[in-house]
C-alpha cells in the first residue's frame, strides 16, 4: 500500500464551498493526501462576500486538535483562518513539533477583512516562528511587514523581512499585484531567492485561491517532494482550476479542485 499523507488543516468552515476548510479539504484530496480538521470558524458568505464570522468556542477547538493529534498522528499542520487568541496561544505551544504551513487569512480575496490587529500582533509574534513556511498574499505581506509592496524588488524585500520573524521559508504570493505576469517569491533560511513566474488569468473565479494552495504545497511536503517542487506543483494546480472554473455564483467564484 502507497504512503498516505496525513494532513491536519485548523482552519475556517467557507459555508460557500470555495475557500477555508472546504478548500483545504479538496486541494489535500487531490494531491492523495488525507485531511483531517479542527475548524475555528464558521463563516456565512458566499461568491459575494462574507456576511457573518462566528469563531468556535477555545475548548472545542482544542478538543478537535487534540483528538486528531493524539490518535491519528498528522504528518503535517495547515494552518489558515483563526480567529481567538487563546486558541493561538494553545498552537503555539503544543502544534509546533509539526511541520507547519501557515496560510495568516487575514483579507478575504473580496477584500473583506477577517480578523482583528490583536490577532494580526499574536501570528507575527507566536505562529510565523514555528512555521516551516507561510504563504501570505501581497497585503497580508504589507500588513505583516509593515511595509508597502509595489513590485518585485518590494515583494523580496518584505520576504526577507518576514523570515526575520523567525519561520523557515516565506512565500509572498504575487497574484494581487499590479503586473501581468504574477510572480511568487520564495524566500529561504539559507538565503535563496527563487521566483515562480506565471501568466496572470483574467478570471473572476478566484475565490479560495491561496487556502488550496497552501494544502496543496502542505500536501506534496508532507509525501517528502522538496520545497521549490511542492510549490511550483501546487501553483500549476491552482492555475489549472482558476482556468476550468465551474462558473459557480454571481461573485468572485470558486476554483475547480478536481
Amino acid at each position: 500500500m502507497s504512503f498516505i499523507p496525513k494532513v491536519l488543516i485548523i482552519a475556517g468552515s467557507d459555508s460557500g464551498g470555495g475557500a477555508g476548510i472546504q478548500a483545504d479539504i479538496k486541494a489535500t484530496t487531490y494531491f492523495k493526501g488525507y485531511a483531517m480538521t479542527a475548524v475555528t470558524a464558521i463563516t456565512a458568505q458566499n461568491t459575494i462576500g462574507v456576511q457573518s464570522i462566528f469563531p468556535l468556542p477555545k475548548q472545542i477547538v482544542i478538543e478537535q486538535i487534540n483528538s486528531v493529534t493524539n490518535d491519528l498522528a498528522p504528518d503535517i499542520v495547515k494552518i489558515g483562518m483563526l480567529a481567538d487568541e487563546e486558541i493561538i496561544d494553545y498552537i503555539s505551544s503544543n502544534i509546533s513539533d509539526y511541520k507547519i504551513v501557515l496560510d495568516p487569512v487575514m483579507v478575504a480575496t473580496s477584500g473583506d477583512a477577517l480578523v482583528s490587529d490583536e490577532i494580526i500582533n499574536l501570528i507575527k509574534d507566536k505562529l510565523i516562528n514555528k512555521s516551516f513556511l507561510i504563504t501570505p498574499n501581497i497585503f497580508e505581506a504589507e500588513i505583516l511587514s509593515e511595509m508597502k509592496i509595489n513590485d518585485l524588488e518590494n515583494q523580496i524585500e518584505a520576504g526577507i523581512k518576514l523570515l526575520k520573524l523567525g519561520c523557515k521559508n516565506v512565500l509572498i504570493k504575487g497574484g494581487h499585484g499590479n503586473s501581468d505576469n504574477i510572480n511568487d517569491v520564495l524566500i529561504t533560511s539559507d538565503g535563496d531567492e527563487h521566483i515562480f513566474k506565471s501568466n496572470k488569468i483574467i478570471s473572476t473565479n478566484t475565490h479560495g485561491t491561496g487556502c488550496s494552495l497552501a494544502s496543496a504545497i502542505a500536501t506534496n511536503l508532507s509525501q517528502g517532494i522538496d520545497i521549490k517542487e511542492s510549490i511550483k506543483i501546487s501553483i500549476e494546480y491552482v492555475q489549472n482550476g482558476i482556468k476550468n472554473a465551474p462558473n459557480f455564483g454571481s461573485g468572485n467564484g470558486p476554483i475547480r479542485h478536481f
